[in-house]
C-alpha cells in the first residue's frame, strides 16, 4: 500500500438531506425534509441524480397508490349506487310526498331570502347551500422519500461510520487538524504533529478557525432491481451532531443484538425530525438507521444468522474484510481527494456574508 493514501470504499454515489442553491451570485447549501440519492457526476443545475433514487421513488408512489385504493372503490360504488338510483322509474307521487316537496320548496325559497338580506351570514350554510366536495380522484402530491433500505458493509461500527474533528485551511483545501476527542494530528509548516484534542468547544485552534464534527457513512442501497457489487457503497456526508451520534449509538446496539452480524441486518436509513430552542422551534432533521420496516428485530436477527451462515459456506469472509479496512484506514489522514475537498468545503464549511466561515444547515448538517 502507498503510505498517506487512505484506502477508502469504494463510492458509487451519494446520499444527501439537501442541495446547492445558488443566492446573490453565491453557491450555499439549503437543507430538505427528504433524501437525494446522487451520482457523483455534476452538471450546471447540480448533482445528477441516481437511478435508484428513482426506482425508490417509484416504489414509494405504487405503496401510495396501492394504500388509496380503498377509499377510490368506495367512492366508484357509491357513483354506481347513485347512478341505478336515477335510473330507476319513478313511481306515482302520494299526497304525503307531494306535500313534503311543498313544505321543502318553501323552505329552500326562505333560506334564499336570508341569504340574500345577510349574505355573510348565509354563505356555506343552511338549507341551500352546496357544500364542496372534494374528487375522490384530486391528484396528491408526490410522497418524499424518507427512508432507504441499505445494508452495511463492516460488521465493525466505526468502519462503517468515520467521523472526526475536521479543520480545514481554505485557501489550500486541506485538513489543517483532525481529532477525535483525545488526540489530534495537525499539520503545521509541514510537518504532522500531535496534539491533545479536547474538541473544539475548548480548543484555541478550534474557535478560532472552523473545527466542527465531520461524518462519513458509508452503506449499501438494498434494491432488488438495482443490484450493485458487494463492495461499492452510498457515502452520506455530514456535520450534524444529532445525526452522528444517533447511527453510531444505533450501530453498537443493533451488534450486540446480532451477536456481532450486523452486516448482516435488513436495515434502513430514516429521516427523523426534531425542534429544538437553537433551531427557533422549527423542525430540523438527522439520520436514524433502524431494521426494515414491516419486520421485527427477532425477524431481523434470524435473518441475518441464515445470511452469514450462507456467506460462510459460500467462502466469504466478513472478519478479514473488517481487517483489510481497518489497515487500509490507517494508511492517510483524510479520506476525501484534493478534488473532492472544495465539494465538502462548499457543502459543509460555507462562508457566510461577512467572509468567515460559518455553520450550515445544508444536507445532513443538523445541529
Amino acid at each position: 500500500m502507498i503510505h498517506g493514501l487512505m484506502m477508502t470504499p469504494p463510492v458509487l454515489g451519494r446520499i444527501a438531506i439537501g442541495k446547492m442553491v445558488e443566492r446573490n451570485g453565491k453557491r450555499l447549501p439549503e437543507k430538505d425534509d427528504e433524501f437525494t440519492i446522487t451520482t457523483q457526476v455534476q452538471n450546471r443545475a447540480g448533482w445528477v441524480l441516481h437511478p435508484i433514487d428513482g426506482l425508490l421513488r417509484g416504489q414509494l408512489a405504487q405503496r401510495t397508490s396501492r394504500t388509496d385504493l380503498p377509499a377510490a372503490e368506495a367512492a366508484a360504488q357509491q357513483g354506481m349506487q347513485e347512478h341505478e338510483a336515477k335510473s330507476r322509474p319513478c313511481p306515482k307521487p302520494t299526497l304525503q310526498s307531494k306535500m313534503a316537496r311543498r313544505a321543502k320548496e318553501q323552505g329552500a325559497s326562505a333560506a334564499a331570502a336570508a341569504a340574500a338580506a345577510h349574505p355573510a351570514a348565509g354563505a356555506g350554510s343552511g338549507p341551500g347551500s352546496i357544500p364542496s366536495v372534494e374528487p375522490a380522484n384530486a391528484a396528491l402530491p408526490a410522497p418524499k422519500l424518507r427512508s432507504i433500505p441499505v445494508r452495511l458493509l463492516f460488521n465493525d461500527p466505526s468502519l462503517n461510520l468515520r467521523a472526526s474533528y475536521t479543520m480545514f485551511d481554505r485557501a489550500t483545501a486541506r485538513p489543517i487538524c483532525v481529532g477525535d476527542g483525545e488526540s489530534c494530528k495537525r499539520a503545521k509548516q509541514g510537518v504532522m504533529e500531535s496534539h491533545p484534542c479536547p474538541g473544539p468547544d475548548h480548543c484555541a485552534l478550534g474557535m478560532e478557525g472552523n473545527c466542527k464534527l465531520f461524518g462519513r457513512f458509508h452503506v449499501r442501497i438494498d434494491h432488488v432491481d438495482y443490484p450493485s457489487d458487494d463492495c461499492s457503497t452510498f457515502v452520506l456526508r455530514t456535520t450534524g451532531v444529532n445525526t452522528v451520534r444517533t447511527l453510531m449509538a444505533r450501530m453498537q446496539y443493533l451488534q450486540a443484538f446480532s451477536g456481532g452480524l450486523l452486516a448482516y441486518l435488513p436495515l434502513e436509513l430514516r429521516l427523523r425530525g426534531k425542534s429544538t430552542t437553537q433551531s427557533h422551534r422549527t423542525a430540523i432533521y438527522y439520520v436514524d438507521l433502524c431494521v426494515r420496516e414491516g419486520m421485527g428485530l427477532e425477524a431481523a436477527v434470524a435473518q441475518a444468522r441464515e445470511v452469514a451462515e450462507r456467506a460462510q459456506r459460500a467462502g466469504l469472509n466478513q472478519a478479514a474484510l473488517d481487517t483489510a479496512a481497518r489497515k487500509g484506514y490507517a494508511q492517510g489522514l483524510f479520506e476525501e481527494t484534493a478534488e473532492e475537498v472544495g465539494d465538502v468545503l462548499q457543502e459543509f464549511y460555507p462562508r457566510n456574508e461577512g467572509g468567515a466561515q460559518g455553520d450550515s444547515d445544508g444536507h445532513s448538517n443538523d445541529h
